[in-house]
């Protein structure tokens, strides 16, 4: 196993103690909006600092690239570690078994390690640039599949950018035309994961983050899969405009949602 991924597997599991001691504890969480629709809760906090912690015991230089912390860290920015501690706050915080740890370990700028960690489940999807991709130690590869006719899609509602909801309804419409179903599951990170296991035939979704995306584009990768912007390119992680699967759904994905979008997302 690489060594950095020994690191941010152990860096996860310690967050995911956190997050499942405190599972199904509403009334006694603090609770507080970023932003419309968008929350914080301390055991989101305690969870990155509890990773940050972890990973500084060992390289105390790196840099941090996390949720709701921001950057941070030493003066060796070459390696940088992105992190959501808790992917899925909403279905955390009103009961919901559906959430997870992600982190991804970047040297100059490109991902070398991912981890994606569902505690509940026990299932921790792990990938290493040019290793592959494995959950809980079994090899994973994308569906196969030769178009999007009987695909499931995997998506998430622009909750944060209400300005793109008719855009998003038009693209949803033109592609629930050939898919056979769409799963809206609350998680980027754990819907990336599931299309690198075959799972989910494909996602797509619009203004993400840098944490939501980065981990799990390794993973999507690692398993033969195609991770791009919705112009086809490979901007989806400054955009946050992100499609992903099979490398033919992905094909299938964009010609139908192409005719939908603004200038701007093509």
């Amino acid at each position: 196993m690489h060594p950095m991924l020994n690191i941010a597997v152990r860096a996860a599991r310690a967050a995911g103690k956190i997050l499942v001691k405190n599972f199904g504890v509403e009334a006694d969480i603090n609770v507080q909006a970023k932003s419309q629709n968008d929350f914080v809760s301390e055991i989101d906090q305690a969870a990155e600092s509890a990773i940050i912690r972890s990973i500084q015991k060992v390289f105390p230089d790196h840099t941090f690239l996390a949720e709701e912390s921001g950057e941070t860290g030493g003066k060796d920015a070459d390696h940088q570690w992105i992190i959501d501690p808790l992917d899925g706050t909403t279905n955390y915080l009103r009961g919901i078994p559906h959430f997870a740890i992600s982190i991804a370990y970047q040297f100059k700028g490109v991902t070398q390690v991912a981890v994606i960690y569902d505690p509940l489940r026990e299932e921790l999807f792990t990938a290493t640039k040019g290793a592959g991709v494995q959950l809980n130690g079994k090899r994973l590869r994308v569906k196969a599949r030769r178009d999007l006719q009987g695909a499931l899609l995997a998506t998430g509602f622009p909750f944060k950018r209400k300005d793109l909801l008719e855009t998003y309804q038009n693209v949803f419409a033109a592609l629930f035309e050939d898919a056979a179903d769409m799963r809206r599951n609350g998680s980027a990170a754990l819907d990336l994961a599931y299309v690198a296991a075959g799972r989910m035939d494909g996602f797509w979704e619009f203004s993400l983050e840098r944490w939501d995306i980065a981990a799990g584009a390794l993973m999507v990768r690692e398993a033969g899969g195609l991770i791009t912007d919705f112009g086809g390119g490979h901007d989806y992680m400054t955009s946050g405009n992100v499609v992903a699967g099979n490398p033919k759904v992905v094909q299938g994905i964009l010609g139908k949602a192409r005719a939908h979008l603004p200038k701007a997302m093509k």
